[in-house]
């Protein structure tokens, strides 16, 4: 007994050593941006939350987040709303609906996806994706253009709507993995429950499965989120760099954050490179705020677990 209760101090001891040094390394990452870009701020003779211009290298700099911060957030929110559904889709299907060895097989590939690495998907994007996709933007620029997403003028490839297809597929199997997860996870009990009584496949899923899984779902969905945002190398290839902010997100051109840092930082100069790292920062604060509304969801949610 003596050696159980010894072991249960060392596990909870870690576990909260552990806490504390992840939140600590938060801290310091969030201390670090804060003391580089401090100087560069201070410089700066724009509005750095409301300006669009981006020009850090000039006499004197004149720099703001506006533009950058709303490509990165269309660009990711696009991203997840195109990914999320086929996401679950192929995680029930692998679950519930194919047989085991196909199962089996579809699992590992999914998984496959998400091991590639960016620059491959961000090559695919620019050498084939985005020729593809002048056609595309051009249909729904003609048919669905009384959407304002979709209006505008200047309708091309490497547009917003392009690196968030890209980026969808790239969220795709961390979204889809760990749903796939959690709804191996069900209680069995409640699955033959519901079969029990009459229920189709479907009702079963719906009535038994997705309650279950809602809040993993939710958290699935915040992790491609976060790396959607994050996304430098792929967004950078696609996207062709253009000033302004556009709701259309079929117009040629716009920057994200991480796509400007990955196009600006070789030839920036001190005070470029202090711009960029407070363009990090606040892409910091935006992943933060994200999970952090993740987290409120996911509590809301607690019935279902």
């Amino acid at each position: 007994m003596s050696t159980g209760r010894a072991g249960d101090k060392i596990f909870a001891n870690g576990a909260l050593g552990s806490g504390v040094l992840l939140l600590a390394i938060m801290a310091a990452i969030a201390v670090f941006l804060i003391w580089k870009a401090i100087p560069a701020l201070q410089a700066n003779e724009a509005n750095f939350v409301t300006d669009q211009e981006w020009n850090p290298n000039a006499a004197p700099p004149t720099f703001g987040i506006a533009q950058l911060a709303f490509g990165t957030v269309i660009s990711s929110f696009l991203a997840l709303i195109m990914a999320t559904p086929v996401a679950i889709g192929i995680a029930l299907f692998i679950t519930y609906y194919a047989p085991k060895r196909l199962a089996s097989g579809l699992g590992y590939i999914v998984d496959l996806l998400a091991a590639v690495p960016s620059i491959v998907y961000g090559l695919w994007g620019l050498t084939f994706l985005v020729t593809k996709m002048d056609d595309v933007a051009v249909f729904l620029n003609d048919y669905f253009g009384w959407i304002p997403l979709f209006g505008g003028d200047s309708v091309g490839g490497r547009s917003i709507f392009t690196a968030s297809v890209v980026l969808a597929i790239m969220i795709l199997p961390i979204i889809s993995s760990i749903s796939r997860e959690v709804f191996a996870q069900v209680p069995t009990a409640n699955i033959e429950a519901a079969l029990a009584l009459g229920a189709t496949r479907w009702e079963m899923i719906r009535m038994a499965v997705l309650p279950f899984g809602r809040s993993g779902m939710i958290s699935a969905s915040m992790l491609g989120l976060g790396r959607a945002l994050g996304e430098t190398i792929a967004v950078a290839m696609v996207l062709s760099t253009a000033a302004g902010i556009s709701i259309h997100v079929l117009k040629d051109g716009g920057n994200t954050i991480a796509g400007n840092i990955a196009n600006s930082f070789a030839e920036a100069s001190e005070t470029g490179r202090g711009a960029l790292i407070a363009s990090g920062l606040v892409l910091f604060l935006i992943t933060l705020i994200v999970n952090m509304g993740a987290r409120a969801i996911v509590a809301r949610r607690k019935e279902f677990v």
